[in-house]
C-alpha cells in the first residue's frame, strides 16, 4: 500500500493518500479522465485543500487522471485516446492512455478499495423518459444498484436547497470504463458520478463535494452526524 502523503502514479498524474486514525474501509475517488469535465477537478482540489479526512480507513484522490486533456478542456488529450475507453488498459503499450490505465489497475490491486467513483459531467439533464441522459445522476453498471449508490442518492436528495437539481441512479453499463473494468475484476462497488453542466460551475462543484461526502458516509469512511 502506498504511504500517506503525495505520490506520484504516472508521469505528472498526482495521487493523494489520507489514512485515519481508526482502520477501515479504503475508497478510490478520480476526477479529470475528461479534459473537459472540470467540476470534479475543483472539488477535489477544494476539498484536500480544507483538509478533508476520512474518519476510519484509507482515503485515495486522483484530482487530475488525464492532465493533458484538463489542460486542453477536451474530452481526451490532443492526439490522444479517451481514457475513458482504455482499460484495464496494457503498461507495455505504445498509447500513453493504455499504459496510464494500467498503472491505475495495478493501483486498483494494490489497495483493494471497498469503493471506486470517477466524479464526471454530462451535458444532458437526466430524464427517465430519454435514455441515456445522465445529468445529476449515479451511474452504476450492475444490476441490482449496490445498496451504497442508491443511499447516496437519497442522502443528496434530502439537501435543504435541492429544488429542481434532485438525483437519481442510472443503470448505463459501459464495458471499456474504468469503473465497470475495476467493478468486473476486483468485486468492488462502483459508480461514475455526473453532474449537468447546465448548472453554474460553483453549483457542480458544490454538488460533487456532495457526492464525494455521502459516498464516503456510504461506504463507512466517514460518520453521518459529523460529515
Amino acid at each position: 500500500m502506498r504511504a500517506p502523503g503525495v505520490h506520484t502514479l504516472f508521469e505528472n498524474v498526482v495521487l493523494h493518500v489520507v489514512q485515519a486514525d481508526s482502520p477501515g474501509p479504503t475508497a478510490l475517488i478520480q476526477a479529470g479522465i475528461h479534459g473537459d469535465e472540470i467540476a470534479g477537478v475543483h472539488a477535489i482540489e477544494e476539498l484536500i485543500e480544507a483538509g478533508y479526512r476520512p474518519h476510519r480507513g484509507r482515503l485515495l484522490l486522483v484530482p487530475v487522471m488525464n492532465p493533458p486533456a484538463y489542460r486542453a478542456r477536451t474530452r481526451a488529450a490532443p492526439q490522444g485516446q479517451d481514457l475513458n475507453r482504455s482499460f484495464p488498459g496494457n503498461a507495455s503499450s505504445s498509447v500513453r492512455e493504455e499504459r496510464l490505465a494500467a498503472a491505475f489497475m495495478d493501483l486498483v490491486h494494490t489497495e483493494a478499495p471497498a469503493l471506486v467513483a470517477t466524479l464526471h459531467e454530462s451535458k444532458s439533464r437526466h430524464d427517465p423518459a430519454v435514455h441515456p441522459s445522465f445529468g445529476q445522476t449515479l451511474v452504476y453498471g450492475v444490476e441490482p444498484c449496490p445498496p451504497w449508490v442508491s443511499a447516496a442518492v437519497d442522502r443528496l436528495n434530502q439537501y435543504d436547497d435541492v429544488g429542481t437539481e434532485r438525483w437519481a441512479t442510472f443503470h448505463y453499463p459501459v464495458a471499456t470504463s474504468s469503473t465497470e473494468v475495476i467493478v468486473d475484476r476486483f468485486g468492488c462497488v462502483g459508480t461514475c458520478v455526473e453532474t449537468w453542466m447546465g448548472l453554474p460551475e460553483a453549483r457542480r462543484v458544490v454538488w460533487q463535494r456532495r457526492v464525494v461526502d455521502a459516498l464516503l458516509v456510504m461506504a463507512g469512511l466517514r460518520d453521518e452526524e459529523t460529515s
